[in-house]
This record gives structure tokens, C-alpha cells and sequence, in this order.
């Protein structure tokens, strides 16, 4: 066990790194507030003028009071669908949130947004709630309220294996496994979002607000000449007194979210997973610090030891390797009192002890062994592991090419792969090509993804995919009949390397990520320690974990 970290000064470059990262923490923070007023303040009012609570007030007084909504994809959906008026946060607002106690996934649609109608976004984002439901043995809680599926756009929503009938099928899986799926009908339930509370356990449905069908009033007179109204054909009575559709007719929302609480309160208490916890000790310094160690510009280097003494309890790491692969840092900790194995990238220039000098952020092979021995161990003992990404790639050039760095590279990306322990990875900085697959990114289902304000998701760096682009496109100028031999001045190629700079950049952006749900939130790096904390006490929920093994390993 060795201490790490060291007291740091505020110097002009430390105010100035703080400065910076706080001021874009208020624009994120500033664009997370608009989110949250769903449709607008106008439609908030007409909302509550039908005796309804919003999206956000349901959550808020089905969990706990003295506990707190742990929020995910707030941002799904942003910058999209402008052209049909925009869908905050994809029309549907979920997260974990405690209930008697009971650690839960809970989705709520925002009527508020497009009458809660989904986007193919939409389906993205409640899939991924069944996800994390199923991976991490959570009982799931619907508060539907829902015009069903975004008309304009059912072409990329209805037919395919991960579109809106994903969603039934998962509830059929979810409630073979066991796992508590409680709806609650608030609003409308149309078509095939019909499905959706009634393959759950249990259904509820608020007297005149709620209402359940395949066809609405309007469609049934046009498919078969019926005069009827909503309430008449679907509504709560004729539901649960008549068809036996529903199972619980409730007055109004705050009935109905006091009688899941009732529901729920009678769930067995589940049987854990164990992971090892003790007790908690904060590091030896404070997480504000955070703010001024990170650099404004990703590429820049720091060290990253000084990061993580800001993260793990008492500051204290059991280093693996310390002395071998040092562009990695490989070691044993706790956070939180949770015992956790952290792979992070070394982000400083590290010195070899053949005098090398080695590239930070860069993944040599003797760094890629050595991690993928390091998740075998974690695996081997059951520790869930945590991902600190600010990676750059892999080492290229024929020196590395000789030493196998495509074998080194290929061993630790199976090693992430074949990996049964919870994974939480957090993007701190860069998360560049194939350093983004070894360092357990989307594609390597982390449990849980998270990323700093500043992390930056592309295949490549800006200024090398730039300039990339850059040559492609003088080359399809230079070719075009238009603009045949024509010689382009260094102006010319400026602004275009500019203009390609800045929309690579966009793309790169977490906000443009967390929009396409490659991320599950954009948060705060001083509540580091809390959102992993979170991650592991939900993990912690399934017992089952399968046998690790690897395939094919070159050594």
C-alpha cells in the first residue's frame, strides 16, 4: 500500500485550469436546467392544469425523502429533431432511485415533450434503462404517459431488433428473470406502448387521466365506423372492471405513486453480490482539486497519480507493476469503501528502465500486458474494476509494430471483453480509436459510462483527423470540373482546415455524445467518488456473475 498524491499549490496555472473547467461546469450546468423544463414553462402549465404532477415531481415523491434521483442520459436527444421543435431529453426522464429502500430503475415519460411521444432516441434511452435493469438486477418502475411512437419518424422506431419492440420483448425477458416490474398509467397508452404496462407485474391507472388501448376514438371510427370516446374505450373503469386489463384504479398521481411505494415496501429484500466494502475514509486531499490538475487542452499531459489521490479513500493504492508499463497505472484501491481495481492511462511522460521515454496517454505493449493480467486478477477475485480513460491510442510506428503492439493491444481488448466483473469507466480526457475499446468504452458494456466536461470521443484526434481531411477534400476540390487546376493559397487551406477543425470538434464534444447516448452523463468531476460509489452499490444488486474466461490469446 503506498500514498500517492502530493499538495499542490495554487499557482497562476492552477487558478487558471479552474477557472476554466468551472465556467464550462456552468454551461453544462445552465444547459441541464433547460433540459429539465421538458416541453417549456408554458407547457409545464397546461400540464398541471389537468390535476397532473409533472415527470420530474412523480419521481421526486415516489423515492424516499431522504434519499436522492440518480439521474442518467439527461441529455439524450440534444441539438436533435430541431427541425420537429426539439425533444429534450428525449421526451423520457430515467434514473436509479431508492424506494423503502429499494434500489430501483425508474422511467418516467415527460408528456410535456411532443405529449411524451417517442423518438427513435427515445427507444434508445428506455432500452438502455431495461439494461441496466437486467445487468444489475433491479426492479423497474414505468410512470407511463405516453401518444406512443413520433409519426414522422416511425420508419426508424418500428421494425428493427433494436427499435419500440425491443422494448415489450425485454419485459417479457426482464420478468423471466424474476426482476419486479411495477406501470403506473398516467396519462395515455397507446398502440403498441399498450404493451409496455401490461406485460409488467403489476399495472395501475389513474381515474380520468389514464387511459390503455391499441386504437384511440379517432382511429377505431376510421378503421371500423365506432363513435365512441377515450375514457369509454379504454379509460380506468372500463380497464380494471371490465376487460381486468389494469389492477389498481387510483384517484389522481399522488394516490398512485403512494400505492407503488405500498407495492414495493412488500419486495423480499435482495440477495447481494457482496462486493467488498469497508468503511469509508475521504483522500488526503480535497476532490475540488480536481478542477485544477485537469489541463484546458485534452492533448496537454499531467500527472495522473495526482488525479487519483483525489479519488481513492485515504489516497492509498496497492500498485500492480508499478515499475513495468507505466503508460498505464494498474492498482488496487478502494473508493468509497468499495474495493475496486483501477485501470487508468498515465497522462505524465513516463521514463522506462532502459531509459525510454514513453508517451503519456499512449498504450505501449508492455502497458497492455500488463493490464490485461491485471483484469484477469480482478476477475479471478471477484473486484469490480473502474476504467479512468484519457487515452490517446496505441503506440504506432515500426518499432512498435516489430514488438507486437497489434498482439499486446488485442490481448487486453479480450481481456475487457471477456470480462464478468461490474465495469464502470469514466472519460476524463481524450478517448481516441481503438484506446477507446481497451479502455472499456461503450462497446465493451461497462456497467456504467460516465464522462468529464472536457473528454473528447472520436476515432482520432482533432488536429491529426483535420489535417486528414483536409488533403481529401483539396483533392475532391482540385478534381471537380468546377474548380479544374486550380492552385488553393494558404488562406484557402486555413479556413478549410478551420471549418473542419471546428465541426470535428463539435462531434467530439461530450454534449454531442451524451445526446447519442455513448455516455450516460456528463458530470461533475468532484463528485467523482459519489457517481462511481452509486454505480457499485447498484452493481452490488446481482448476485449471478458468470464464469471469466478468455479465447484465443496470442502471448
Amino acid at each position: 500500500m503506498k500514498k500517492i498524491g502530493t499538495e499542490l499549490k495554487s499557482n497562476k496555472l492552477f487558478l487558471q485550469q479552474e477557472d476554466y473547467y468551472k465556467n464550462l461546469l456552468r454551461k453544462i450546468e445552465a444547459e441541464r436546467a433547460k433540459v429539465k423544463l421538458g416541453g417549456g414553462e408554458n407547457s409545464i402549465v397546461k400540464h398541471k392544469a389537468k390535476g397532473k404532477l409533472t415527470a420530474r415531481e412523480r419521481i421526486a415523491k415516489l423515492i424516499d425523502l431522504d434519499s436522492s434521483f440518480f439521474e442518467l442520459n439527461t441529455f439524450a436527444a440534444y441539438g436533435m429533431y430541431e427541425e420537429y421543435g426539439g425533444a429534450p431529453s428525449s421526451g423520457t426522464i430515467f434514473g436509479i432511485g431508492k424506494v423503502h429502500r429499494h434500489e430501483c430503475i425508474i422511467v418516467a415519460n415527460d408528456a410535456t415533450v411532443k405529449a411524451g411521444a417517442w423518438f427513435p432516441i427515445t427507444c434508445k434511452k428506455n432500452l438502455r434503462a431495461q439494461e441496466i435493469a437486467m445487468e444489475n438486477r433491479l426492479p423497474l418502475i414505468y410512470l407511463v404517459d405516453s401518444a406512443g411512437v413520433f409519426l414522422p419518424l416511425q420508419d426508424e422506431i418500428f421494425p428493427d431488433k433494436e427499435h419500440f419492440g425491443r422494448i415489450f420483448r425485454n419485459n417479457a425477458k426482464i420478468s423471466a428473470m424474476g426482476i419486479p416490474q411495477i406501470s403506473a398509467i398516467m396519462g395515455p397508452c397507446v398502440a403498441g406502448g399498450a404493451y409496455l404496462p401490461i406485460m409488467s407485474d403489476e399495472a395501475l391507472i389513474v381515474e380520468g387521466e389514464g387511459s390503455v388501448f391499441l386504437a384511440g376514438s379517432h382511429l377505431v371510427k376510421a378503421a371500423i365506423g365506432e363513435v365512441i370516446d377515450n375514457d369509454s374505450l379504454g379509460g380506468a373503469r372500463v380497464q380494471s372492471n371490465i376487460s381486468g386489463v389494469t389492477d389498481y384504479i387510483c384517484k389522481n398521481d399522488d394516490e398512485c405513486l403512494k400505492q407503488i411505494r405500498s407495492l414495493v415496501d412488500k419486495f423480499p429484500h435482495q440477495q447481494k453480490a457482496n462486493f467488498n466494502r469497508a468503511e469509508s475514509t475521504s483522500p488526503l486531499f480535497s476532490e475540488k482539486e480536481i478542477l485544477g490538475i485537469l489541463p484546458e487542452d485534452p492533448i496537454k499531459n499531467y500527472d495522473t497519480y495526482e488525479l487519483l489521490a483525489r479519488i481513492v479513500d485515504n489516497s492509498e493504492l496497492d500498485e500492480y507493476k508499478a515499475g513495468y508499463g507505466k503508460t498505464l497505472i494498474t492498482a488496487y484501491a478502494r473508493i468509497d469503501g468499495w474495493a475496486v481495481g483501477i485501470v487508468a492511462n498515465q497522462r505524465a511522460v513516463v521514463k522506462t528502465e532502459s531509459g525510454e521515454m514513453q508517451v503519456g496517454g499512449v498504450i505501449y505493449s508492455d502497458s497492455a500486458d500488463k493490464a490485461a493480467r491485471f483484469i484477469m486478477n480482478c476477475n479471478q477475485r471477484k473486484i469490480p474494476l473502474v476504467f479512468f480513460q484519457d487515452v490517446t491510442g496505441f503506440m504506432v510506428g515500426s518499432r512498435a509494430e516489430h514488438g507486437g503492439i497489434i498482439k499486446d493491444g488485442a490481448k487486453m481488448v479480450n481481456a475487457v471483453a471477456n470480462s464478468v466483473v461490474p465495469k464502470i469507466t469514466i472519460i476524463v480526457g481524450n478517448s481516441f480509436g481503438a484506446g477507446n475499446y481497451a479502455m472499456c468504452g461503450k462497446a465493451y458494456d461497462p456497467r456504467f459510462i460516465f464522462a468529464y466536461p472536457n473528454a473528447k470521443i472520436s476515432v482520432m484526434g482533432g488536429q491529426q483527423a483535420s489535417s486528414v481531411l483536409l488533403d481529401i477534400k483539396l483533392k475532391q476540390l482540385s478534381s471537380s470540373t468546377e474548380l479544374e487546376n486550380k492552385t488553393f493559397s494558404d488562406v484557402d487551406k486555413k479556413k478549410l482546415l478551420s471549418d473542419i477543425h471546428k465541426s470535428y470538434d463539435e462531434k467530439s464534444f461530450p454534449l454531442y455524445a451524451a445526446a447519442r447516448l455513448w455516455i450516460d452523463e456528463i458530470i461533475n468531476p468532484v463528485e467523482t467518488r459519489k457517481v462511481i460509489s452509486v454505480s457499485l452499490s447498484a452493481a452490488n444488486n446481482n448476485p449471478e456473475m458468470s464464469e471469466f474466461k478468455v479465447g484465443v490469446i496470442q502471448v
